[in-house]
């Protein structure tokens, strides 16, 4: 089974009876491939994202809009430093890929896929909403202990005129362990 499969590793009791020993190694620099979150269904492809011309983020193309994007000149999940995956929360046409990104609680796992076969997993820790014009950039990209994961998606009200929300949510999770792809149950 490739590391960018379809399918989503089953994270349910994580490290509970049945899960296998997490890898004793540190996980080094690979790419990301598909991140999962099991509690709101997210099971979606990763694409490679830059800095736009203006100095912000880029987003994943509307038209992928069931893909999240991973900030390609920050750390990959898993790296220590803070790995930062966006997207989008809904297009003209319905819900985008993180729709359900405000439902998830402390405690909820997100596992992310990557290229050397193996999967990053991280417990969320909190959930933030800010205002777009005070995004919290030092919390988001800043230099933290340990390996970090953040989710962003726009929320808040949706201004007509701008054709854009006012809020981020904003996703802080924590690393839990690495795991080998192959070594995970899976589910379709």
């Amino acid at each position: 089974m490739g590391a960018d499969a379809g399918v989503s590793p089953d994270l349910a009791g994580l490290g509970g009876p049945g899960w296998p020993a997490p890898l004793s190694r540190d996980l080094g620099r690979a790419e990301p491939t598909r991140v999962v979150i099991p509690r709101i269904g997210v099971n979606a492809p990763l694409v490679v994202l830059g800095i736009e011309d203006d100095g912000g983020l880029a987003v994943p193309p509307l038209d992928h809009a069931d893909a999240a994007g991973w900030y390609g000149l920050g750390p990959t999940p898993g790296e220590r430093g803070s790995a930062v995956v966006v997207g989008h929360l809904d297009t003209r046409t319905g819900p985008a890929v993180f729709a359900r990104l405000g439902e998830l609680e402390a405690g909820d796992s997100v596992g992310v896929v990557r290229a050397d076969g193996t999967v990053a997993v991280f417990v969320v820790e909190r959930l933030e909403q800010a205002p777009k014009d005070r995004f919290p950039a030092d919390r988001v990209y800043g230099p933290t202990d340990g390996r970090r994961l953040r989710l962003v998606t726009c929320g808040g009200s949706f201004d007509q005129a701008r054709r854009s929300y006012d809020d981020n949510v904003i996703v802080h999770a924590l690393y839990r362990a690495g795991y080998l792809v192959s070594d995970l149950r899976y589910s379709e």
